[in-house]
């Protein structure tokens, strides 16, 4: 947990580190970076970790991946519901089926994008550890399911609160 607060201080949402080992060899770590809004994922996160596990995938002399979430309060809080919901205000304040087509679109591309993150995770060619402290929850839980070595602690929570507003739970959580 001192590595992830410590990481809070940059203000990139996903930071990326290489730790070196005794025998030459690199273990890759990603730290969800918005404590504040307990490691919400944006498309924005979502897309610069499917590049870095892209590049890390051929890595020869990268081993493992760790995830982590900084802060102390979650690991990921599932996708930024409030981030999807003012894009779509913000088109839909048009009120034209143009707009409302966009902003369906702005959803759609999210959830793609992030099932292409889940899936990636699931079939990654290397191990991944993912240290979930505190809430997991939704998207989150997608990208904890899809780590093949999952960690949980006392004060872990995993939820799903998308199935009570209708919506379907993620990839790996039903």
């Amino acid at each position: 947990s001192t590595v992830n607060n410590a990481a809070a201080i940059t203000e990139d949402p996903v930071i990326f580190k290489e730790i070196a080992t005794s025998n030459g060899r690199i273990i890759g770590h990603i730290i969800l970076n918005t404590p504040a809004k307990l490691n919400a994922l944006t498309l924005e996160m979502v897309d610069l970790m499917l590049l870095q596990l892209t590049q890390w995938q051929h890595d020869d002399n990268l081993v493992l991946v760790l995830i982590s979430g900084s802060g102390d309060k979650a690991f990921c809080a599932g996708g930024d519901v409030q981030a999807l919901y003012q894009a779509a205000i913000t088109i839909n304040n048009d009120s034209s089926s143009a707009a409302e087509e966009h902003g369906d679109e702005i959803a759609a591309h999210f959830f793609e994008r992030e099932y292409r993150l889940d899936y990636l995770l699931h079939v990654y060619s290397k191990p991944i550890i993912a240290w979930g402290h505190g809430f997991i929850m939704g998207g989150g839980l997608g990208i904890f399911a899809g780590c093949k070595h999952r960690v949980v602690t006392e004060k872990t929570r995993l939820a799903m609160p998308e199935v009570s507003i209708g919506l379907y739970p993620d990839v790996g959580g039903s």
